[in-house]
């Protein structure tokens, strides 16, 4: 590895280095460096999250910077926190370039501030495209001196819909600047921002492209469908340290879990689409102080957030493409460090993790659900290293020590330590003396046993509950089940025919359940939509009446087609 003064910049931005003890430069710095120090070609940069991809485009621009108060660079990402974090990270690198000013614009906060900085003559400006657009419409910001443009996570800024922003910030700037894209991935979305902004650029990869991170282990858990949440709880009972981001596929169900392990006493919170600027700021402060140990996350919620040692990411619901699952394990495992991704699979998802293999480069591990004995173990180990680790003070504690000695007067050390681990400990002991450990699925065997049953189910034994969402609403039969998964009174509830129509979804559902369905469909949604709920009964009544209506229409058509 290289140090920083091998690479060719100047004494001022090495001494900054020096001082928040940069040392050897990474693999993407090594390379990518030296290059924008010595050509203006445009250049791609390729390489896993948290591994120093900022220092790597923003030291050689500093280095480049001419002494003047225009706008010379412009750095654009997608979210606020990612804003943010490149913005922090620029400001230590310039310690000793006091002509260097940066302004860091972005939504859901306040223009004055950020006004006052582009007025004060920012030589760098970080930004969302958002507001940076909205800054230029205003006329706050002025990009014709610039010559260096930063596309950071740009395929990300696409996703989010920032295409036709980024098309007016582009149109803005002069066409002899120098274009530096960096990525975690090389995906389509990529390739095709090359294609349209860049010219002949330079690519600059670290590893293999698409290559998940060497220091991240990835497993997975394989459970029925009902026990997913069970799953879950034993997973981080069996990690009382944990400390990482749960990863769900809807808005719905990220609330629904973190409100859940909430109740169950787990330090969470949600991040999603509906969570305002200012909560969400008020939940990653505390996450960063790790007063939450466990985010639940959507993708795109997740987006720009970038929280260094990360013991853990949990896949709760797979995502739909392999690069978002390389984005989200690439969260751990950072900077050298070991971290683990954690998936719990369902028998219908096995299929996924070959093509998952295949993109991360590694075979994925099948674990055992934690039984009650190794969870007790563990929570046990990590109550005594927090008693073992704990700080006193002595003097603030000396006062009250005469009451406690008094409290446990005639009382021997071996009770002492013995009802306070049992007063500490008990909560645990007592779930899981009453819950069955979960055993590890073996999937041919559970697929075949459910076409059995399908095959072999009695329509007495069931009743048909129809609900009006339908294929138009891109309804389908996995999110009918994650709908009924999703609510305790419907856990483990056998299911029977599935029909889905056009407008409208009609299941079997044991009849033992007809109370609970009802209730429960009558207060769901899907996307937003609130639906009807009918339950056998109703439906036969509805057909009839359907049936009847289109008689009566036939017989008025005839009389009518007789009369002519």
């Amino acid at each position: 590895m290289k140090t920083f003064a091998q690479l060719g910049l100047n004494q001022e931005i090495q001494k900054g280095l020096a001082d928040i003890n940069y040392q050897s430069a990474t693999q993407i710095q090594e390379q990518a460096i030296p290059f924008i120090l010595k050509n203006e070609q445009d250049l791609i940069g390729l390489a896993q999250t948290g591994t120093g991809k900022t220092a790597a485009f923003a030291l050689p621009i500093l280095n480049k910077l001419e002494k003047n108060q225009k706008t010379q660079a412009l750095i654009l990402c997608p979210t606020r926190e990612l804003c943010l974090q490149i913005s922090h990270e620029i400001k230590s690198f310039i310690k000793y370039l006091p002509s260097v000013k940066i302004a860091t614009i972005y939504g859901g906060a306040r223009m004055d501030g950020q006004i006052q900085e582009l007025k004060a003559g920012a030589n760098v400006v970080v930004g969302t495209p958002g507001r940076v657009h909205d800054m230029l419409r205003r006329k706050y910001l002025k990009l014709d001196n610039i010559r260096f443009l930063v596309l950071d996570e740009a395929d990300e800024m696409l996703d989010m819909g920032f295409k036709d922003d980024l098309d007016e910030i582009l149109v803005k700037t002069p066409k002899n600047k120098q274009i530096l894209l960096f990525s975690a991935t090389m995906s389509s979305v990529i390739s095709k921002i090359a294609q349209k902004y860049m010219n002949k650029p330079k690519e600059i990869s670290v590893g293999k492209k698409n290559i998940g991170a060497d220091k991240v282990e990835h497993e997975y858990y394989l459970v029925r469908p009902g026990e997913k949440y069970e799953a879950l709880r034993r997973i981080l009972d069996v990690r009382p340290n944990i400390y990482g981001i749960l990863f769900c596929r809807t808005r719905h169900e990220t609330q629904e879990i973190a409100d859940k392990l909430k109740e169950d006493h787990y330090l969470t919170a949600a991040l999603h689409g509906d969570i305002s600027q200012n909560l969400r700021t008020q939940i990653m402060d505390q996450f960063r102080e790790r007063k939450i140990q466990l985010l639940v996350a959507t993708d795109v919620a997740a987006r720009g957030i970038d929280v260094n040692n990360l013991s853990h990411v949990i896949n709760y619901s797979l995502p739909d493409s392999s690069e978002i699952y390389l984005h989200r394990s690439g969260r751990t495992g950072r900077a050298e460090k070991s971290g683990t991704s954690v998936s719990i699979f369902t028998p219908r998802e096995l299929r996924k993790i070959t093509a998952l293999e295949r993109v991360i480069g590694k075979k994925f591990v099948l674990k055992t659900v934690p039984k009650g004995e190794e969870i007790c173990q563990s929570q046990l180990f990590s109550l005594l290293q927090k008693m073992k680790n704990i700080k006193i003070d002595e003097q603030e504690i000396a006062p009250f020590m005469p009451q406690v000695e008094e409290a446990f007067k005639g009382m021997s050390r071996d009770d002492i330590i013995t009802k306070f681990t049992a007063m500490e400990f008990n909560h645990f002991l007592n779930l899981y003396k009453k819950n069955n450990d979960l055993e590890t699925v073996n999937s041919k065997q559970f697929l075949s046993e459910k076409k059995e049953r399908l095959k072999n189910q009695s329509d007495d034994n069931f009743v048909d509950v129809k609900i009006g969402v339908g294929r138009f609403d891109r309804f389908d039969i996995k999110a009918l089940f994650a709908l009924i998964n999703s609510q305790r009174e419907l856990k483990g509830a056998e299911i029977g025919r599935i029909k889905i129509d056009d407008t409208s979804t009609v299941f079997g559902i044991e009849k033992n359940k007809k109370e609970e369905a009802r209730r429960v469909f009558r207060k769901l949604t899907f996307k937003g939509k609130q639906f009807k709920v009918e339950i056998e009964a109703k439906i036969e009544k509805n057909e009839k009446r359907l049936e009847t209506r289109v008689k009566n229409k036939t017989r008025r058509f005839k009389m009518r087609s007789k009369a002519k």
